[in-house]
């Protein structure tokens, strides 16, 4: 039946309510035809809050779009709270992916008081928490499965991944331990010098390298190496569709791309972890050799009295956790990439971000965990 010609016309209406002004969208929206003035609809106006409905709206297109962009920039500017909670979820996805194109050009929104932006971060914080938890708890699952039947799991797959996040990884990973032990090493030189404690320069380099640096750099290199390519690699086969294709011939996507990946990463960053200790360790003695002229016997055997058991094992358990962070970091952050190359890039960065900061919180957790058990 076709639409009466009040309906086919692009339609809006406006009506003032105390401070408000409520504006009621119908009609058939075409960026072929001429669209309602935003300006021409506000006149003379100045409310503190506009709310949008719709009303006999018929089809739509990008026209409407831009209009509610226009209301939505004259919000920010005259400083109005915007309500369009009553439109459809779809076309506010769209309104917000044209905001974040043209964030550039629109003006930072004041209207919301601070109660208010607390409120909606701490909203966004908790629905992003859930979103971890629910990614993890899946990850649990297919670790289950794995445990359950093993001939399931995609071993090249992983074999791959081990070679890629870890074997190429050593040189990279050598040279920052090595650096970071020189660095270490000629830090505490100045400072034992003062007291005649030389010789001490191992203990403090042993210690240091085995239990936090040698971890934790190896968990950021692999944070913004590793971490980066995982998200990368998904984000642009989601792009591509490809995930849509396994998950319509009953390919769970976690089973088949994330669990191997997350292996991989999980067993290799202890073995990297080890490696940069070896020579962050090396490097301190070249400087206690050539700058203290400490004997290489005498540093190694000061070195192994400091050093125990409890320091490496510390330093294992907690290469195992970020290994574990920067798998997940960055598989989530490529399923939830958008399906764009921008969104693609958005996801890599997340990712290393993410990655990064869950690392040192992990790593202040354990050195109050350790600290309450004496290790």
């Amino acid at each position: 039946m076709p639409a009466s010609p009040d309906i086919a016309k692009a339609r809006a209406t406006a009506r003032t309510e105390g401070d408000a002004l409520l504006v009621e969208l119908g009609g058939v929206w075409q960026i072929t035809q001429d669209r309602p003035s935003w300006i021409k609809l506000v006149d003379k106006t100045a409310p503190t809050r506009v709310k949008i409905t719709l009303a006999e709206l018929e089809n739509w297109d990008s026209s409407l779009l831009l209009f509610l962009f226009e209301v939505q920039k004259w919000c920010v500017t005259a400083k109005a709270a915007l309500d369009a909670s009553e439109l459809p979820p779809k076309l506010r996805e769209l309104l917000g992916q044209i905001t974040a194109a043209q964030g550039k050009d629109v003006p930072v929104d004041r209207s919301e008081n601070l109660f208010a932006v607390i409120g909606l971060a701490v909203f966004d914080t908790w629905a992003k928490v859930k979103q971890i938890s629910h990614f993890v708890g899946e990850c649990t699952l297919a670790s289950i499965r794995l445990a359950k039947n093993p001939a399931r799991f995609r071993w090249r797959d992983c074999v791959n991944e081990m070679q890629q996040c870890g074997a190429m990884a050593l040189p990279i990973v050598g040279l920052i331990g090595l650096l970071i032990g020189l660095t270490l090493a000629y830090t505490a030189a100045v400072l034992l010098r003062e007291f005649g404690a030389d010789l001490y320069v191992a203990n403090f380099v042993g210690l240091v390298m085995v239990r936090e640096m040698g971890p934790m750099m190896t968990g950021i290199i692999l944070a913004g190496r590793t971490g980066a390519a995982f998200a990368a690699t998904l984000g642009n086969m989601k792009a591509g569709e490809e995930l849509d294709a396994f998950e319509t011939f009953g390919i769970r996507s976690i089973d088949f791309l994330v669990l191997p990946r997350l292996v991989a990463i999980t067993l290799m960053t202890p073995l990297l972890a080890l490696y940069a200790n070896m020579l962050g360790i090396v490097g301190g003695l070249l400087v206690a050799a050539g700058l203290l002229s400490i004997p290489p016997t005498a540093y190694w055997i000061q070195m192994q009295a400091a050093v125990d058991l409890s320091d490496l094992v510390s330093g294992v358990i907690k290469s195992i956790t970020f290994g574990g962070i920067i798998g997940l970091s960055g598989c989530l952050r490529g399923l939830q990439a958008e399906r764009s190359a921008i969104g693609v890039g958005r996801a890599t960065t997340s990712a290393v971000v993410t990655a990064i900061l869950l690392l040192i919180v992990a790593d202040a957790i354990y050195a109050v965990l350790f600290n309450m058990l004496g290790i």
